[in-house]
């Protein structure tokens, strides 16, 4: 188990981020930059904090103590005329704002960024919305549900006899936040050289219909939309999930002609190397159906584990389904320390991802546990005690 160290530097330690947001992408967006060493500030409802704080497992709010580590948190009624002056302090001193009001939320509080850069000309505002701070949704409230259906990503995902599916996660918002750390960085650069601040308007919807805009061209190139295909893939085949013999679950890719060869020694069945049906991917693609079914009834006869061991010796990409049941304590887990155990003083200890990216000579380090709410609230105001806003 890992204990935290506040003494721990990352090569953000000057950088001071004020976070309003509430929920994921915002949150998601100020954790990576609170990981390698910036002060986030946390300015959070009283009494009520960030709604993060309410999505509990097990009793405890197991999502905040993850997406809220490394920051500190700053109880602040904003309505309140003393409360809107600490946060014009709080924004006076800092180089980034993070905010996921509708459009127009700062504005209405009086804060739009004109005002904003006006107190501090090199601040990067980055602003959070669902579909962005112009065009014609703009005004529209959006959460990560209707992005991910809306975006095409739902219309994509699941199995041809059955209706699209949601991603059991909040896929779009943690997209969107990792995008919006970039967007941040590179803002960040620029005003070192400019002395500029500038908006980094972020919605919810572009970041997760990057990763199919592949089917934009698609569509333009052959008249139709991509159908659900389940674990296929519509580009290479084979690739899908196979039953094992004791019920167990592999996943098997050959995305490249010479690892298809591969798998067609493997299962023995080289006489498929120069079958029409599945000489090269395009195809394989188109009767991959009938390769999975060869591939399964292979699968089938032995266990996950006889599986496995015979594709790994012969180099074969396959792998087992794992939960994150498996996860925990995993070879490849602990060898790479992708999920650490870190302190808690409620629960003893939490797992959580490590931090991301790994950088070899200025990483990130865990400075604190996800604050109480208002924890931070003393010393940050006596902090602001010496700004002025004149």
């Amino acid at each position: 188990m890992k204990a935290f160290d506040p003494g721990l530097e990352g090569p953000l330690k000057d950088v001071r981020v004020v976070d309003m947001s509430r929920l994921v992408a915002g949150n998601m967006l100020s954790l990576f930059l609170a990981d390698f060493g910036a002060d986030v500030i946390k300015v959070e409802r009283p009494g009520k904090g960030d709604d993060l704080r309410h999505w509990r497992e097990g009793g405890q709010p197991v999502y905040w103590k993850v997406y809220g580590r490394n920051k500190r948190s700053l109880a602040l009624d904003i309505k309140s005329e003393d409360g809107l002056l600490q946060l014009k302090k709080l924004i006076k001193s800092s180089q980034v704002l993070v905010e996921n009001f509708v459009p127009g939320g700062l504005e209405k509080m009086g804060l739009s960024p004109d005002v904003l850069h006006a107190l501090n000309p090199a601040l990067v505002i980055a602003r959070v919305s669902g579909w962005g701070q112009t065009g014609p949704y703009s005004g529209k409230p959006g959460f990560g549900t209707l992005v991910e259906a809306m975006s095409g990503y739902a219309y994509l995902n699941g199995f041809p006899d059955k209706p699209p599916a949601l991603p059991p996660l909040a896929m779009a918002d943690m997209i969107a936040g990792i995008y919006g750390a970039a967007g941040v960085m590179t803002a960040l650069r620029s005003a070192e050289k400019t002395g500029t601040g500038q908006v980094v308007d972020l919605s919810l919807f572009e970041p997760i219909f990057s990763l199919i805009s592949s089917e934009a061209a698609k569509f333009q190139a052959t008249g139709t939309p991509t159908l659900r295909s389940g674990n296929q893939s519509a580009h290479t085949a084979p690739r899908n999930v196979y039953v094992c013999g004791d019920g167990q679950h592999i996943a098997m890719s050959g995305s490249m002609q010479s690892m298809a060869m591969r798998i067609f020694d493997t299962i023995g069945r080289p006489e498929l190397k120069t079958d029409p049906r599945f000489e090269n991917n395009d195809v394989r693609v188109q009767n991959k159906d009938l390769l999975d079914g060869i591939i399964q009834e292979f699968v089938a006869r032995r266990s996950q584990a006889d599986n496995l061991a015979l594709f790994e010796q012969a180099g074969v990409t396959a792998g087992p389904v794992y939960s994150v049941a498996d996860l925990i304590g995993h070879p490849y887990v602990t060898g790479r320390e992708a999920i650490v155990e870190l302190e808690d003083a409620d629960m003893g200890s939490v797992p959580m991802h490590n931090i991301i990216p790994r950088l070899s000579a200025s990483p990130g380090g865990f400075r604190r546990p996800a604050p109480r709410l208002g924890e931070h609230t003393a010393d940050i105001l006596a902090e602001l005690e010496q700004i002025s806003l004149n």
